[in-house]
């Protein structure tokens, strides 16, 4: 499920991860900006480049989720600013506040390199969707949209998956062509 770069991730980097996205949050709820982080105050697997999404819950429920498709930055810096973005800036909630800081659960995915998908119709692609392993990544044209792979827990059908992942992109529910680009990625994520 996890390629060995990802895995390499020890249980003490997965702590360090989760305090900086704390912080980033913390921080920002303090001061009223970013926190400034130096990567290379951090462990060298930390400084790779990596990218991640950071999904913030509140009593159970989604307070926010940003992240990057493409590793271009540390992963330390790129879990602290989708930590601020996921708390500040995701265009679906108002911005998170002091009050439901201490409640927030935050969960962190790092993205293994996205693999593009060749099929011939909807039905081959279905067919070769992985429930519970793949993220999908989905576009036509302008479109964009992404899932990760924990979003099959809600959409665990391969067929409501793949259509409810249309819908995010802006794409209607039956949408269908030849030119449609698909790429699968697997993540490691913790907390468990």
């Amino acid at each position: 499920m996890s390629s060995d770069k990802a895995t390499a991730i020890s249980t003490e980097e997965q702590e360090i991860l989760l305090d900086v996205a704390r912080q980033s949050i913390r921080y920002t709820l303090a001061h009223g900006d970013r926190m400034p982080l130096v990567a290379d105050d951090y462990p060298e697997r930390l400084r790779e480049k990596r990218a991640t999404f950071v999904t913030l819950h509140l009593d159970g429920q989604l307070r926010g989720c940003i992240g990057s498709l493409e590793a271009y930055q540390p992963l330390v810096l790129d879990v602290a600013r989708n930590a601020h973005a996921a708390a500040f800036t995701d265009p679906r909630f108002l911005p998170v506040t002091a009050a439901e800081f201490e409640r927030l659960e935050i969960h962190i995915s790092i993205l293994n390199p996205a693999q593009e998908m060749q099929f011939d119709s909807q039905k081959d692609l279905i067919g070769q969707l992985r429930p519970g392993i793949d993220g999908l990544i989905i576009q036509a044209g302008n479109h964009k949209g992404t899932f990760l792979p924990s979003v099959w827990e809600q959409l665990s059908e391969p067929e409501h998956f793949l259509a409810h992942l249309k819908l995010k992109a802006g794409m209607p529910l039956e949408y269908w062509s030849p030119t449609l680009r698909v790429w699968r990625y697997t993540t490691t994520s913790f907390p468990a």
